[in-house]
């Protein structure tokens, strides 16, 4: 509680330290008008245009039950990824041959194209949310799993050492020794994993469902709507934006505050 209530003290300095940020979208969406200056809207739309278009999507409660169903299959495959990669990663990385085991899996599943398990996915589950979170699932596991394992793997022999000739306890060890490290490895393989899973959900939908963000943005493909596809686009970037530096980046500054 007093951690969440930091975060929350400190979230105004947060947001103002991403002036720069800030200033680089704008710059993004300057550039896009030029484009649309140059090809005109049929190729590309206005930044004008497709915010007005987004503004309509968003005051329909139709289109908010397709981003609730992306999201929720988005949340629910990155957080069995997230939640078995971490685990899994951590406990090989503290053994050596289930290490050397991984490496052959993890080289598998990261080689294997997503197109590829999403047919496979459609073949075995069928057109629905097991698809698209299966696919979700195994295109995230393997970079959190590697993130946890090395961060396992490289922990500093001398602090491990010091920490037992304390007689530190366990917990000791883990929050103030092991943790600042792995979390150092980890925390980026997590925020690597979300933009995967988060591109993945959106391909998987279009391929293999009738409904979410990705058949919504089949549909306008379609109809050549190149102002709604570009509004589930900036829905699609803003949602992981929003998960990446309001809810993920905080918690990082917070828990990384030793390495200053």
């Amino acid at each position: 509680m007093k951690f969440a209530f930091k975060i929350l003290k400190d979230f105004p300095g947060y947001l103002w330290s991403g002036w720069g940020s800030i200033a680089a979208i704008f710059l993004f969406i300057a550039l896009w008008d030029v484009g649309n200056q140059l090809y005109g809207n049929l190729v590309l739309p206005s930044p004008l245009e497709t915010f007005k278009t987004l503004w309509l999507m968003l005051n329909d409660s139709e289109v908010i039950t397709e981003i609730n169903i992306t999201l929720y299959r988005a949340a629910v495959g990155f957080g069995i990824s997230l939640a078995l990669g971490s685990v899994l990663g951590l406990l090989a990385g503290f053994f050596v041959t289930a290490s050397m085991m991984s490496r052959p899996i993890v080289t598998i599943l990261v080689g294997m194209p997503p197109i590829a398990w999403i047919v496979l996915a459609m073949i075995w589950f069928g057109m629905g949310d097991e698809t698209v979170i299966f696919t979700v699932i195994v295109a995230s596991f393997p970079i959190v799993f590697v993130g946890a394992l090395q961060g396992t793997r490289t922990l500093d022999g001398d602090l491990k050492e010091m920490a037992d000739s304390f007689n530190l306890p366990w917990h000791m060890k883990f929050v103030d020794v092991y943790f600042p490290h792995i979390f150092s490895y980890i925390f980026p393989a997590w925020v690597s994993g979300l933009g995967m899973a988060w591109k993945i959900v959106i391909m998987a939908e279009l391929l293999a469902t009738s409904d979410g963000m990705g058949a919504s943005l089949a549909v306008a493909r379609s109809q050549l709507d190149t102002p709604t596809a570009l509004a589930i686009v900036v829905i699609m970037i803003g949602s992981l934006m929003f998960m990446e530096y309001i809810i993920l980046e905080p918690i990082k500054r917070e828990v990384e505050l030793w390495r200053d």
